[in-house]
């Protein structure tokens, strides 16, 4: 399964776009108003809830400086990655696509689909905000 956002508009420069993303405890001011928890466990991974949702766990698994961070599940329950590729447009300006690449059985793919879009364009359009 692949779920990719629009392109968010960022009111920062590539660099700093990326460093705000590569502090993960930024991701907490990303998250929807219907978190749970949100807690910083080391520098590559932290856990977060949804309400009514159970606690995801996830680590940075690689970076390229300034242009891509990727995330994915810290468990091998639930195999995924959340991309986020950064472009420079201006000298204080960039822009982010989000996507989550996981394998999933259909109906795993059919429950959580929806979910998840609304996660990550919540996250994108957060984004947008800072």
């Amino acid at each position: 399964m692949f779920i990719e956002t629009p392109k968010a508009a960022v009111s920062k420069s590539q660099t700093e776009t990326f460093e705000f993303l590569s502090d993960l405890a930024n991701f907490e001011q990303l998250m929807p108003e219907n978190i749970d928890k949100f807690e910083v466990l080391n520098e590559n991974r932290f856990l977060f809830a949804l309400k009514g949702m159970p606690e995801i766990v996830l680590e940075r698994k690689t970076e390229t400086p300034h242009s891509q961070i990727v995330l994915g599940a810290a468990s091998e329950k639930l195999p995924f990655t959340l991309t986020a590729d950064i472009a420079d447009l201006q000298d204080h300006k960039s822009e982010v696509t989000l996507s989550f690449a996981g394998e999933f059985n259909a109906m795993m793919a059919m429950m959580i689909k929806n979910p998840i879009t609304n996660f990550i364009n919540t996250l994108a359009t957060n984004l947008a905000k800072i």
